[in-house]
Formats: C-alpha cells, structure tokens, sequence
C-alpha cells in the first residue's frame, strides 16, 4: 500500500530481531553498557591499554558493525596471540580474524556495541582529541592496573636493553642494564600511562621528542624489576 521496497521491510524486521538478540544462527554480541552483561574485566584492562596505544575502531557508513583492529608487528607472535585472546574473552560472542598487512597484520573484532566500550573513539587521531576514562573505566583500571600497562607496553612500549662501557684499571669493562619505554603524542593517553606508573610504585622520567610525542622511560633497577614481574619483554 506504501509502495516500500520488500528489501527495506526485510532490514527492518532483521534490524528487530538483532536489538532483542533472535537472529535465527547466531548471538547477539555482548555489552555490559546495553545489556548489563557480564564483562571480563582483567581482559578489558588489557584491551583498553592496547586500544589507547596502537588500536583504532573504524565506523563504517551504512548498517556495517564497527571494528577494532590492533596492528602488531611479525616479530612478536605471541603478543599476536594475547590481542586475539583477550578480544575473544571481551566479546566472546564475536571471531576475531587477522588481515595480513606488510611486517604486521591487524587483529580486529567486529561488533556493533564497541563504541560503548570505548567512549574514547571519535572522529581524528587520538592525540587531537581528549582522552578521558569514563568512570567504569577507572573503576576496572584501579581494579586491574598491571593489564592496562601491559596492553600500554604491548602496543606503544617496549623493553631493550642499553649498555656503556666504562675503563676500570686499564680494562674495558661492558655494562648492560635493561629499561622500558612507552612512546605517544596524546597528553591524556601519557597521563593515563604516568598515573597507573604511579599508583603501583613504578619510577619513571618524560622526555620531549621534536615530533611532540612524550617518550616515558623506566630505568630505576627496582622498577624495571617490577615490570619484569608483570609484563616483561615483548616475545
């Protein structure tokens, strides 16, 4: 009577059936905000630690779902591994896949609720806009400090180790002492970064590098040795 296209009456009885979770074949995905579903909140710290550092979610047009995607190097498969892991525990109705990029691939999740459990995402780069936690979010990160650092660490961070030599009686003698960085233009994210530093007794000192990234290095000997406890080197 209305001359509405049939495809358009199917999207919206589809567009129905997902909102109350009976798409025949499939679940809803999961979202404490919506659903007040239960959320795995040491995998949640850990997620949001590498979605502050190296992660982005793209909002596709039309009635596409959002996706995260975290970009990790070849190098380290094993924290390959952890991204996709900690992606499955957060949103455990959702497969995350990996798309091969050169040197790298980007673990990504698809779900239409991760705007909800990243309030942070907006139009432009993170360092151009503010970057606040919601207070959920404080509540998990006080909760479960070192799976935010290490998500830091796994994403923007890393750990080497630096030497010097020093002439001792006539000989050379070779010094070397391990030490971690974490490297990122927004002010917010390094804020969130030093306050976590701070709140589990780990040292730290800021440098500012010509491009305006803040570079925050960790070399005091018992705080390196704490951050070996709980995060260690990227492998």
């Amino acid at each position: 009577m209305l001359s509405v296209p049939t495809g358009t009456v199917s999207w919206w009885k589809h567009e129905d059936l997902a909102k109350r979770g009976q798409l025949p074949g499939r679940k809803r995905s999961t979202c404490p905000i919506c659903y007040d579903d239960q959320l795995n909140k040491p995998a949640y710290s850990y997620l949001l630690g590498l979605y502050l550092g190296d992660g982005h979610i793209i909002q596709p047009k039309q009635h596409r779902a959002p996706n995260l995607a975290v970009t990790c190097d070849n190098s380290w498969p094993g924290v390959m591994d952890e991204v996709e892991q900690a992606m499955r525990d957060v949103l455990p109705n959702s497969t995350p896949c990996r798309v091969r990029r050169k040197g790298c691939k980007d673990v990504k999740v698809y779900s239409m609720h991760l705007p909800c459990l990243f309030p942070q995402h907006g139009p432009g780069k993170k360092h151009d806009r503010p970057i606040v936690l919601a207070p959920w979010q404080q509540d998990i990160v006080a909760a479960h400090p070192w799976h935010l650092l290490r998500g830091l660490i796994h994403s923007d961070g890393c750990r080497i180790v630096n030497w010097a030599t020093r002439t001792v009686n006539g000989v050379v003698r070779r010094h070397e002492y391990p030490r971690y960085f974490f490297t990122n233009k927004s002010t917010d994210i390094i804020g969130i970064f030093t306050d976590t530093l701070d709140t589990v007794g780990v040292q730290w000192k800021a440098a500012h590098r010509t491009n305006g990234a803040v570079n925050i290095s960790i070399a005091r000997r018992a705080s390196v040795a704490l951050m070996d406890q709980h995060i260690g080197p990227k492998y």
